[in-house]
């Protein structure tokens, strides 16, 4: 299918069906590329261009809805609704950022995940964010207690989770504690890894190289310019976005916007896809 073609009309899969593919890709040889839609239209597009799987964004949501994607800022309902409509919109497996769960407790994490698969989500990412000024990531003790409980519910659900630290995210370049921390999130159940925000390529490799269990490698934020190939030799399994693709797509409209304040112009429309194409990717 190619960029240009409609999403084909397919037999819906099951959420189960769903987790077991999702898991499979994990399973195989090789790294894969898990983008990140941020509505149920870029949910559409990204399946029709070809690709296995996708990942919701917070970030990307959050922009959409005029928000930050600061701790506080979304609702879990909010986040499972959107999550929901990106899942529904397509016939591939979607893994949702669940951000820290909307609760510190190791309870919530657990009801995350129950809620995630009930929306119909093949997977999700639960990390140590706090939110919490002062403290912004959860101790160690409570961090591990979280994912154990959030890993003991994705198995009674057929839900796929990923472990994340958000360390490098926080001003916190410790590897070390990085690394302790994954390895424990893997004692502790979780399928796949991710500690985003890491600085080269030459830490991913030492991320990969010590860890049991896949790591999601983030590409997208600036200066960083790896490409599939450089991340598979550093031994990443899959490579997300976060909201990247988001950013992107009100880049353009930034720049359109100030075109016809700043310049009374419109040569942006040359750059936009046309109308009947969009009508194609929504027509699944």
């Amino acid at each position: 299918m190619t960029a240009q073609s409609s999403v084909a009309r397919q037999a819906s899969p099951t959420r189960e069906e769903k987790y077991d593919a999702f898991r499979a890709l994990h399973e195989r040889s090789g790294v894969f590329v898990i983008p990140n839609p941020w509505d149920a239209g870029s949910s559409r597009i990204l399946t029709a261009v070809g690709f296995e799987a996708l990942a919701t964004t917070s970030a990307g949501y959050a922009f959409s809805i005029g928000r930050s994607d600061l701790p506080g800022s979304l609702t879990r309902e909010g986040l499972l609704a959107n999550a929901k409509e990106i899942a529904e919109a397509t016939h591939l497996p979607v893994s949702a950022d669940m951000q820290n769960g909307f609760g510190r407790s190791p309870d919530a994490c657990a009801e995350m995940i129950r809620l995630a698969a009930a929306a119909g989500l093949a997977g999700g990412s639960i990390e140590d964010s706090s939110g919490e000024d002062g403290q912004p990531i959860y101790e160690f003790k409570l961090a591990v207690e979280r994912i154990a409980a959030a890993a003991e519910a994705a198995r009674k659900h057929k839900f796929f989770l990923t472990a994340r630290t958000e360390n490098y995210l926080w001003g916190r370049p410790d590897l070390e504690d990085t690394l302790r921390r994954l390895n424990a999130f893997a004692d502790a159940g979780a399928d796949c890894l991710y500690a985003p925000g890491l600085p080269d390529l030459e830490t991913v490799a030492k991320v990969c190289a010590a860890v049991p269990k896949p790591v999601n490698v983030l590409m997208g934020r600036l200066g960083a310019t790896y490409s599939v190939a450089d991340i598979a030799k550093a031994g990443g399994k899959r490579i997300s976005v976060g909201g990247t693709l988001t950013r992107v797509a009100f880049g353009a409209f930034v720049r359109a916007a100030r075109e016809m304040k700043e310049k009374g112009t419109f040569t942006f429309s040359q750059e936009a896809i046309s109308h009947d194409e969009m009508e194609r990717y929504m027509k699944g």
